[in-house]
């Protein structure tokens, strides 16, 4: 699609105006509220930034003008700054968003015939060093605002000349970017009843997926909090190797993050979680390896499993799976009574598979340098 939109720029007094894209409904009636105005106001206001797109106060036809003047001076609405984007030949849609102080996040675009999905982004980097994904490589900075976690999807939004109850292009959303979600549970909550609000994006809540490596205390706080679909990044179903792959494991290790799973189903009956899975060669993708996932799905019988084949990044050790043992794999847990779905790679000439997003991060970890020296020293080879 080669399409012009005008994305609005933050003004040059923003430090002194809001942002009104950090606000859900409530938090915004309550500043209507705050400014002497009914708080019903808040709701016309949104229908114009969300079902509409609008960022100009002096195209809201229905709001008065004092209203607006007011508005004009004290608000704006402020999604991030496109630095460029980038088509792929299937049909995927990347994003660079820029942040402040040189950093920069990404948002991806997946269309397929029945849906269209947006991969949105919860930080700046990730501090969990996951080590078969390609932001991890890049260190952390901090979490993103209200405001950027949705304004990735106001912007893909206006990009895609998406009408929310109309002309639907963004159908699914899953906060599966770059980024822990649920270390930065407030804003990402916020951003997901954003999605969800008729007077928002609207979605289902099926259709609003929240992915994790596992925080335990936040999944269960997530299920008390909203309405939305919970992914799992699993990668490995015995301790060890799980340790090695997601270093998160060592404090929440698998028992304890079952146990989290089920009562998140016992919370939720009519819901499923997603356990996703990505083969890397010789790594765990093995069937004793299968078996180990069918032991532990066992414990979750109404979950199904998302096999992923490993995107390759310069400088990583991993390497994908060959197509034959993905399909033995597969065909092991579909024989065990385990839905499994595969999950198509999409975006590889862009860069936008699944665990290749980078954007540019300031580094605050120093991972970013240690990776980057042991990369010039020849300890890992160019993916």
């Amino acid at each position: 699609m080669n399409q012009v939109v005008h994305i609005p720029t933050v003004p040059a007094d923003a430090g002194e105006k809001v942002n009104l894209l950090d606000f859900d409904r409530q938090g915004l009636r309550d500043f209507f509220t705050q400014i002497g105005e009914k708080p019903y106001r808040a709701e016309q206001v949104m229908k114009w930034i969300y079902h509409h797109l609008e960022s100009d106060f002096g195209k809201m036809t229905d709001v008065g003008k004092a209203l607006r003047a007011k508005l004009e001076a004290t608000c704006y609405v402020g999604p991030p700054k496109t630095l460029f984007d980038k088509g792929a030949a299937d049909g995927t849609h990347k994003w660079l968003l820029g942040m402040d102080g040189g950093n920069a996040i990404e948002a991806v675009y997946i269309p397929e015939p029945t849906r269209g999905t947006l991969c949105v982004s919860s930080q700046v980097g990730c501090g969990l060093n996951c080590q078969f994904c390609s932001t991890a490589t890049q260190g952390f900075n901090r979490n993103l605002s209200t405001a950027e976690v949705i304004g990735q999807m106001w912007v893909a939004a206006k990009y895609l000349g998406n009408i929310t109850h109309q002309n639907r292009r963004i159908t699914n959303v899953v906060m599966m970017g770059m980024g822990e979600p649920l270390l930065n549970f407030d804003n990402v909550v916020k951003a997901m009843s954003l999605m969800r609000d008729d007077l928002g994006f609207g979605l289902a809540s099926k259709r609003v997926t929240l992915s994790t490596a596992g925080l335990v205390p936040m999944i269960d706080k997530l299920s008390e909090a909203i309405d939305v679909s919970l992914a799992v990044s699993l990668h490995a179903a015995n301790d060890e190797l799980r340790t090695e792959l997601v270093p998160l494991n060592k404090r929440y290790p698998i028992a304890e993050l079952t146990e989290a799973c089920q009562r998140w189903i016992a919370r939720k009956p009519r819901t499923s979680i997603t356990f996703e899975y990505t083969l890397m060669k010789g790594v765990n993708d093995q069937p004793e390896h299968a078996r180990q996932l069918i032991r532990f799905m066992r414990k979750l019988p109404t979950c199904k499993v998302n096999l992923i084949p490993f995107n390759p990044f310069p400088g990583t050790r991993f390497e994908r799976s060959d197509a034959d043992t993905i399909r033995a794999f597969q065909t092991q847990l579909l024989n065990a009574g385990i839905l499994t779905m595969l999950r198509r790679t999409r975006g590889d000439d862009i860069d936008a598979a699944c665990g290749q997003l980078k954007g540019q991060v300031l580094d605050r970890t120093r991972r970013q340098a240690e990776f980057l020296k042991r990369l010039d020293q020849g300890a890992v080879h160019a993916g």
